[in-house]
């Protein structure tokens, strides 16, 4: 199998990719979560912490920062927007805590990977962005 080189991050993007990678591990901790037992009660409590502390903040700074350099209607930005507000509203409604803490975890996942794989890097390759 073919190993990947790491993908080259411009240094104004960094911290959001560190950001990412916690993101990336609270997926892991949701599915640790249910495959150790552990209630949805607690897993939800951490979720909410991590939202609050981090989460909501990340996605402030990317809406009024980095979105913004590229164009409101380009698709990738209106992808990165609609998915944004699906976790702010999944993040919100806790009725049946294990379907929101599934969803989480999928859409999180999803979105992480988009923005690093799709959208970054097509970001950090505009002009007058690498100054």
């Amino acid at each position: 199998m073919e190993k990947k080189a790491p993908l080259k991050r411009h240094p104004a993007l960094h911290h959001l990719s560190h950001d990412h990678h916690h993101g990336l591990l609270l997926c892991w901790k949701i599915r640790q979560g249910f495959k150790f037992g552990v209630g949805p009660e607690r897993i939800k409590d951490y979720c909410e912490w991590f939202w609050g502390n981090h989460l909501q903040t990340h996605f402030d700074e990317e809406e009024k920062l980095i979105f913004l350099i590229l164009p409101e209607e380009d698709p990738m930005i209106k992808q990165a927007l609609s998915e944004h507000k699906r976790l702010r509203k999944l993040f919100s409604s806790w009725e049946n805590p294990e379907k929101t803490l599934g969803l989480i975890e999928e859409e999180l996942e999803k979105h992480i990977r988009f923005e690093e794989r799709v959208l970054f890097p097509v970001i950090q390759e505009k002009p007058d962005q690498n100054n």
